[in-house]
């Protein structure tokens, strides 16, 4: 059902079963995939595809102009996948011409109230982005990332899949995968154990995750060295681990 208040271009493309709230707005170059509810005072901006099954909750800004200062109105666009959850307040900006000019969300996450993603940026499956959490430009977050509640995340800071932040962290550098992070800035702490177990990681591959943490933090080994050793195990658990470290452009969080 679309409310006779909303506001729809001839230009855009609604699926089947497709919910629109009263006095949203669905601009030109939006594509709104099958079973998609779409709440009041909403607005959708072009070029922008989403897939079936997402909510979009009051007063979020999805598919908008980017907040860069070298943009000048080039036609980006804005993917986001199927079954996702965009709470109240969250903004998400179309990409830039400096990157590959796309913004791109994956499926199944959850974006609390007041969520911002910028320009750029590449949100895996399964991730939770709690209230107030700010990615600025080019960030990338993996798989089943959670961050949580006011992390701020610098521009082009990647977040490892599984990885875990604590409410109020400052993230500067890269997010190796299954590690928590917290502070001001960001600092490893631990492994994000009961994650990992709650998605079907076994004792022994915990373990060995551990063991790699320890090895690249607390061993005082520089990272060359901790890779070196974690290549030696051979342990295909790690592969991620290790490609993540070894291809990290700002550095890991030490």
């Amino acid at each position: 059902m679309i409310h006779p208040t909303a506001i729809i271009d001839e230009k855009a493309v609604i699926g089947t079963n497709v919910e629109i709230g009263p006095y949203s707005i669905v601009g030109a170059d939006v594509v709104i995939g099958d079973d998609c509810w779409i709440g009041p005072h909403v607005v959708l901006k072009g070029p922008t595809v989403l897939g079936k099954g997402n909510r979009i909750f009051q007063f979020a800004s999805v598919g908008e102009d980017c907040q860069d200062k070298k943009y000048n109105g080039e036609p980006t666009r804005l993917e986001i996948g199927d079954h996702n959850v965009i709470r109240e307040c969250v903004t998400i900006h179309r990409g830039t011409v400096q990157d590959q000019s796309l913004t791109k969300v994956g499926s199944n996450n959850l974006l609390m109230a007041y969520v911002h993603v910028a320009h750029d940026c590449i949100v895996g499956d399964n991730v939770i982005l709690a209230n107030n959490t700010t990615l600025a430009g080019h960030v990338h977050v993996g798989d089943w990332a959670i961050l949580g509640g006011f992390t701020g995340v610098h521009q082009f800071c990647h977040i490892g899949e599984h990885a875990f932040t604590a409410v109020n962290s400052v993230v500067v550098q890269d997010i190796p995968p299954y590690v928590m992070a917290q502070g001001h800035n960001a600092v490893p702490r631990t492994i994000n154990s009961e994650g990992l177990k709650r998605r079907g990681f076994s004792k022994e591959q915990v373990m060995m995750i551990k063991r790699a943490f320890k090895t690249l933090y607390r061993k005082g080994l520089t990272v060359d060295e901790a890779v070196a050793e974690m290549t030696s195990w051979q342990a295909e658990e790690l592969n991620e681990f290790i490609r993540f470290v070894q291809q990290s452009s700002r550095g890991v969080i030490r």
